[in-house]
């Protein structure tokens, strides 16, 4: 027996392969079925964060997989606990965030007798996680938990699901803890890279596109030298606008929902499309719009991880299997041409966007939404991390603020309403000396607003914006626009989002109208608490351009 061999029950086995593989922190809400890995955890030195429902608890571990690029680890209990915590499984998959689930389970004497919370979870998650797996001999831990994490992180990163029966985690076995994972590396040829720099050499309107997961802050810095040196107009894809500065005179804005109508168009005059990371899905596509299917009408470069993500849309006319760390340290190997013919052509992709973001538009009502994103944008410092979920309110936030950092952007590319709380929660948790500032619609906020109370809990003074329109106000404008002046099942009536704050022991604010909002948002700064600002918007002002009598075809 060696010394890694000592007897332990298979909870304290799981648990000592979550601290060898380096992890820092977890989410949980506690359950009777995995008693054994909390009592385990009792005298580790990973942090864990106790939520209050497993849709918060795997939200806040994606949002740590989106922050770090390393695996975020969420425990919940069997049966109801599990089907909260699809949620965050949900979100991990299309977001390719690398992230581990583990799900307590009845015991293995009783399996298949429906038992109390029973459920097949490989039958439940199956289409969704990129595996499933119930570890049923504890002496199998390592091998398991070592292959969970190297699915998680290799290729397109994702969601692995585990499911731990309540009697193996008391099993005592004599097993070696399995070595530290790191995810293997695919990294592009030199052909690859020689047939990429004729490409640029033949362009006159290339164009450059960033997005998905397996991101460094040393890629990001590659790709700026890569687009300097060659000039090259370069945007983001949807919610991946931190991936490259906004304030460089290549960036060119973001593809997303409701892009600008000159970037689209831009996107689509492109001879040269070079996509990194992203799979061009239906937002950053504008629904499939912008390329060609299944021939591209640019040439098209296409760079993923997962070789199965190469052509599944778009046939590329080079396809790069890399990961965007790997495909942009060998960049260096590639030479602009003497001329670099397309130069106008960046100042002009710059001059829009700066055009398309500097001066908000006047919406209805007394609080001007845009006006207070400009005043935020040149308060807060560029390290500045901001967090949302899903509705029309984060339009003027994707439109209006402008990220400078790497990983200062959290939000849910699969438009999950609920995720900016928990996200907030991880991202003040895991970085607390850099400004948190979340935006929540009315009906967002309530989707998992009890984690604030995780935020006074562990005393992560995150900024709140709730933006109050007293509606589902995305679903409303998709009523006018398909159903004009019959809104159905939208209407809001909510509480004092404020007075919430106070009572969960936070900083709360009321603002009504533009200029209450910065003395406010001051207040809340300064109160040190986590801090919910309540701002009541127009139900009119919909998008930053539109209002829904226009949508409606009620108002020209």
């Amino acid at each position: 027996m060696t010394s890694q061999a000592k007897p332990r029950t298979g909870g304290q086995v799981l648990v000592d392969q979550l601290i060898a593989q380096g992890v820092e922190r977890l989410t949980c809400v506690p359950g009777e079925s995995y008693l054994a890995v909390l009592d385990a955890l009792h005298d580790a030195s990973i942090d864990v964060m106790i939520c209050r429902n497993e849709g918060g608890a795997a939200m806040m571990a994606d949002a740590y997989g989106k922050l770090t690029g390393k695996l975020g680890i969420c425990f919940v209990t069997r049966g109801p606990g599990a089907m909260n915590a699809a949620h965050g499984v949900h979100i991990a998959a299309h977001d390719s965030t690398p992230m581990v689930l583990f799900i307590g389970q009845a015991e293995r004497g009783m399996l298949e007798r429906e038992a109390f919370q029973e459920m097949d979870y490989k039958a439940v998650f199956g289409s969704v996680a990129k595996w499933v797996v119930e570890i049923n001999l504890a002496e199998r831990i390592p091998e398991l938990i070592a292959r969970a994490f190297r699915v998680a992180l290799q290729g397109r990163p994702g969601p692995v699901v585990i499911s731990l029966p309540e009697d193996m985690l008391l099993d005592t076995v004599e097993v070696a803890d399995a070595p530290v994972v790191e995810p293997a590396e695919t990294w592009p040829g030199l052909p690859d890279m020689v047939q990429l720099q004729k490409l640029l050499w033949a362009a006159k309107k290339p164009l450059v596109i960033l997005g998905g997961t397996r991101w460094t802050e040393r890629a990001q810095r590659e790709i700026i030298r890569f687009a300097e040196r060659f000039d090259l107009p370069v945007t983001t894809g949807f919610r991946r606008a931190s991936l490259f500065p906004a304030d460089h005179p290549n960036y060119a804005g973001d593809v997303g929902i409701g892009p600008n109508p000159k970037l689209a168009q831009r996107v689509k005059d492109a001879d040269l499309l070079i996509v990194i990371g992203s799979r061009m899905s239906e937002m950053p596509s504008s629904s499939y719009t912008l390329i060609g299917i299944p021939t591209a009408t640019q040439t098209l470069v296409h760079i993923h991880p997962d070789p199965q993500e190469i052509g599944r849309v778009y046939q590329p006319a080079l396809g790069i299997i890399a990961s965007p760390h790997a495909f942009a340290s060998a960049l260096s190997t590639v030479h602009p041409p003497v001329q670099i013919p397309w130069s106008e052509h960046t100042v002009s992709a710059r001059a829009d966007f700066l055009a398309w973001t500097e001066v908000p538009l006047k919406v209805p009502g007394d609080f001007q939404y845009g006006e207070v994103m400009v005043w935020l944008r040149n308060r807060m410092p560029p390290e500045t991390i901001v967090c949302n979920g899903a509705g029309n309110y984060a339009i003027w936030l994707h439109r209006y603020w402008r990220h400078k950092r790497f990983a200062t952007q959290v939000a849910p590319t699969s438009g999950s309403v609920g995720y900016s709380i928990p996200a907030g929660v991880m991202a003040k948790r895991q970085n607390p000396d850099k400004p948190v500032v979340v935006f929540a619609g009315d009906g967002c906020f309530l989707m998992n607003g009890a984690e604030f109370a995780t935020a006074v809990q562990y005393d992560a003074p995150m900024v709140v914006i709730v933006v109050d329109n007293g509606m589902y106000g995305t679903i409303r404008m998709h009523q006018e626009r398909e159903y004009p002046g019959r809104p159905s099942g939208t209407y809001l009536k909510n509480p004092d989002f404020a007075a919430f704050a106070r009572a969960f022991g936070g900083h709360g604010e009321t603002v009504r109208t533009t200029d209450e909002f910065a003395p406010a948002f001051e207040r809340a700064l300064a109160s040190g608490k986590p801090a919910i600002i309540h701002c009541f918007i127009d139900p009119q002002a919909i998008t930053p351009a539109r209002t829904l009598d226009q949508i409606a075809g009620r108002a020209p």
